[in-house]
């Protein structure tokens, strides 16, 4: 009974997605490079064509009408997002561009002004660049020492070895909750808990979380959190951080200009109260109200939901995937419930690169990724330059993974009578 309620979730969704509706090559389109990003629903769409016709305004500076529903809408969408991961405040999510610009945020406001030569900062090897690169940044100003924590036999984190990485000299943990390659969950309660013992600070990448699964920062315990709006159907170019709010206030600004002050002089200036003494210049106003739009979305199907039917579609993959010869797989498997991991599978398959296999499935309508998905030392470690990925979200339905499993032997075929000719 369970199964079949599940199954219903993505034929009462799909109509929501006009860009699914489309044909790529001739064949109807199986969009599975959600793990990059999601498609956005007619709602969401809605939203953003609704405030550039009738509201289009600054907010915050105006007290004409436009510009009050202007600033109604993008405050409200703040309030949404504070629900939506339960913060204690709302003055605790500050609108970014997205999840790399929430990351340098921290990396400058706090870890370039608050580390010191010798202080540690422990990482996780399979970390997309967003959350390596700013930390990089901040080790070579500060003189803090940057350490790795790698994976186990199953290619999950390796929570021992973060445990022997941790002394009175760590500072910060920075780790994704979901792996966007591998696919794994990292265990990010246990990890804050780690962390509180030596009096570090824990900074959480949700970019393939947040859009999957229920979160709650506070009952994670995490100092910040940081995710995308475009991955969890909101557009590009809005993103939010989570800090906790006495954290926040501790934090210089980031960047300066326009919204961030409170008084400008010529020789000082002093700063708006929290969140906006982060929000430097007009925002991205369309792009947060839009988000939060694509917050209401999400809740009117209920993350919970969501994650069952995902868990649901991982199973389905993965007996799929594994009954396949000579592709290899990477990160734990589901387990039999289809739970424990992310809806994608990253993969390669001997003596096929991951661009041509990419190539040729995109001739059928199949949308994967191929590449090291920004995670390079990563696949270093893996012993690969390259893998597939296909990711999939709440729309995405059984049929369309038959699909993609039918053209991914056909394709691995075509590339084995090739090499046969040869």
């Amino acid at each position: 009974m369970a199964q079949a309620q599940a199954l219903t979730l993505a034929a009462k969704v799909r109509d929501d997605f006009p860009i699914l509706r489309q044909e790529v090559n001739g064949h109807p389109l199986v969009y599975f490079d959600n793990a990059a990003t999601s498609q956005k629903p007619k709602q969401v769409l809605d939203v953003i064509k609704h405030y550039y016709e009738l509201d289009n305004a600054n907010v915050h500076r105006g007290v004409h009408a436009l510009s009050a529903r202007a600033t109604d809408a993008y405050e409200g969408a703040r309030d949404k997002i504070a629900a939506f991961v339960n913060a204690a405040s709302r003055d605790e999510i500050v609108f970014t561009r997205n999840a790399s610009e929430a990351i340098n945020l921290v990396a400058y406001a706090w870890g370039m002004n608050t580390l010191q030569a010798g202080d540690e900062i422990v990482l996780s090897v399979m970390e997309h660049h967003s959350n390596l690169v700013p930390w990089q940044f901040v080790a070579q100003r500060t003189g803090a020492v940057l350490k790795y924590v790698g994976l186990t036999e199953t290619q999950e984190l390796n929570l021992e070895e973060l445990r022997s990485h941790l002394s009175d000299q760590t500072k910060l943990i920075a780790v994704n909750h979901v792996s966007n390659t591998l696919g794994c969950i990292n265990p990010v309660e246990e990890i804050v808990a780690l962390a509180n013992h030596y009096g570090a600070r824990v900074l959480i990448d949700a970019c393939q979380s947040t859009p999957h699964m229920p979160l709650d920062v506070q009952a994670m315990g995490c100092d910040w959190l940081v995710a995308s709006g475009h991955k969890m159907c909101g557009p590009t170019g809005a993103g939010f951080l989570y800090g906790k709010l006495d954290l926040l206030k501790e934090m210089p600004p980031f960047m300066g200009g326009g919204e961030m002050i409170a008084d400008v002089f010529l020789d000082h200036s002093t700063y708006a109260e929290l969140p906006h003494k982060f929000e430097a210049g007009t925002p991205a106003i369309s792009e947060a109200i839009a988000l939060g739009a694509a917050v209401d979305y999400l809740n009117a199907i209920g993350m919970d939901k969501i994650a069952d039917y995902e868990h649901e579609l991982t199973a389905y993959l993965y007996q799929q995937i594994n009954q396949i010869p000579h592709l290899k797989l990477y990160g734990p498997q589901p387990q039999a419930d289809g739970s424990g991991r992310a809806a994608l599978a990253t993969f390669t398959v001997d003596g096929v690169h991951a661009q041509d296999l990419s190539t040729l499935l995109d001739q059928s309508g199949i949308a994967i990724r191929s590449g090291h998905h920004c995670t390079q030392p990563l696949h270093r470690i893996l012993g690969v330059t390259s893998t597939a990925r296909a990711s999939l979200y709440f729309y995405n339905t059984r049929e369309e993974i038959d699909i993609f499993i039918a053209a991914l032997k056909d394709t691995i075929d075509f590339f084995a009578s090739v090499f046969d000719d040869d």
